[in-house]
């Protein structure tokens, strides 16, 4: 589907006298991909609309986007909206904690599944133990702010609430810490990464098809003043303890 609209956008935006063509053009290859869809499976056709989600083992990648961001605007504004007292700002950040912790625990969930199904070795299982106990920790605790906002007071986003703070701190740092060894297992490691392809020729191949013939003439050239010289030297033996030289 993302090929598609690629595809079609230039021709319909060809300008001058071909955009009536080019739109017409973009019209044909959108029916034609309509009626492609009539002969692929509910399976087959996810896969064309949503090709990413599709190559993945697990869905722990995608989920995981969520509670960051739910949980870091939810620190800042709930910070900010109490420490300024602007209730405004608190009352705006109570859906993104629950929303925030509704999908953390999705994605520990899926986070578990995926420790099983991706491959990794000793040195990646060190690393995503301490994933896994950043993302449990940064699960109960916003389950602890949850539950202590759900049964509030009403005076509670008017008030200067310093130990909620802190630990709403404490979930922003783990979930920081537990995002940053995420990507290492990622970016560093490869975890759940397929290989790259092989035809990527690396820069030094190309460098060496690149050098000059007069570099290739001379090497040669050393290389026969090497052999004579190994030769001549070759010819220096020794008799009744005198050296000669031919």
């Amino acid at each position: 589907m993302i090929d598609l609209i690629f595809d079609v956008l230039p021709q319909i935006h060809g300008g001058g006298d071909h955009q009536g063509l080019g739109a017409v053009k973009g019209l044909e290859a959108f029916l034609t991909f309509i009626e492609s869809l009539t002969t692929k499976s509910p399976a087959e056709i996810f896969t064309v609309f949503m090709p990413g989600i599709s190559a993945m083992d697990n869905i722990h990648p995608l989920l995981v986007h969520f509670p960051i961001a739910l949980f870091l605007l939810f620190f800042f504004a709930d910070t900010v909206g109490g420490l300024f007292s602007k209730p405004a700002w608190r009352q705006f950040a109570t859906p993104l904690l629950y929303l925030g912790t509704i999908t953390a625990i999705l994605t520990v969930t899926a986070g578990f599944q995926a420790a099983y199904s991706a491959s990794h070795n000793d040195v990646t299982h060190a690393i995503m133990l301490r994933h896994q106990t950043f993302g449990i920790t940064v699960t109960v605790l916003a389950l602890l702010l949850s539950i202590r906002r759900l049964f509030a007071a009403d005076s509670f986003l008017y008030t200067k609430t310093y130990g909620y703070f802190a630990i709403s701190g404490i979930l922003a740092l783990c979930l920081t810490l537990g995002a940053d060894l995420g990507g290492l297992m990622v970016y560093q490691h490869g975890v759940a990464v397929a290989p790259v392809m092989k035809h990527n020729l690396p820069v030094t191949t190309i460098i060496v098809e690149q050098v000059p013939l007069s570099h290739k003439h001379d090497s040669p050239a050393h290389t026969h003043d090497s052999t004579a010289h190994s030769h001549d030297s070759a010819h220096i033996h020794s008799h009744n303890g005198q050296e000669h030289t031919h």
